[in-house]
C-alpha cells in the first residue's frame, strides 16, 4: 500500500492561500504546497447556488501528517466548513516519494 497522499483545499484569495500553503510547509505536514488561482467554483451553501472565484491548494503528504494537517487547516481556514479532501497517490517516481517523506513530519514524531 502506498502511504503517500494528495490533499485538495480551496481558499477564498490569495492572501488566505499563501498562509495555508507557507504554514502547511513549514510545520512539515506537507512537503509541497502549490496554489492555483482563479479557480470558479459552483456550490450549494446554506440553500442557495453560489459561486466564487477561488484558489485551489495542493498538498503533496505522507499517511502520517494528515490528521495534523486537517487539524491546522481546519483551525487557520477562514471558511466554516473548508475543503479538505484526501486522495490517495496509487503510485509515483520512488525518488520523488522518497523526498516527500523525507520532509515531512506528525506533529509527535
Amino acid at each position: 500500500m502506498n502511504d503517500y497522499r494528495l490533499v485538495l483545499v480551496t481558499a477564498p484569495d490569495m492572501e488566505s492561500a499563501r498562509k495555508l500553503v507557507k504554514g502547511a510547509v513549514e510545520r512539515r505536514f506537507a512537503a509541497c504546497g502549490k496554489i492555483i488561482s482563479n479557480i470558479e467554483s459552483h456550490y450549494w451553501w446554506e440553500g442557495k447556488l453560489q459561486h466564487n472565484l477561488e484558489c485551489q491548494l495542493l498538498y503533496k503528504t505522507h499517511n502520517e501528517c494528515i490528521g495534523d494537517l486537517q487539524d491546522w487547516i481546519v483551525s487557520e481556514h477562514p471558511f466554516e466548513t473548508p475543503e479538505f479532501v484526501v486522495i490517495p497517490l496509487e503510485s509515483g517516481f520512488e525518488k520523488y516519494l522518497d523526498w516527500i517523506k523525507a520532509e515531512t513530519r506528525a506533529a509527535d514524531a
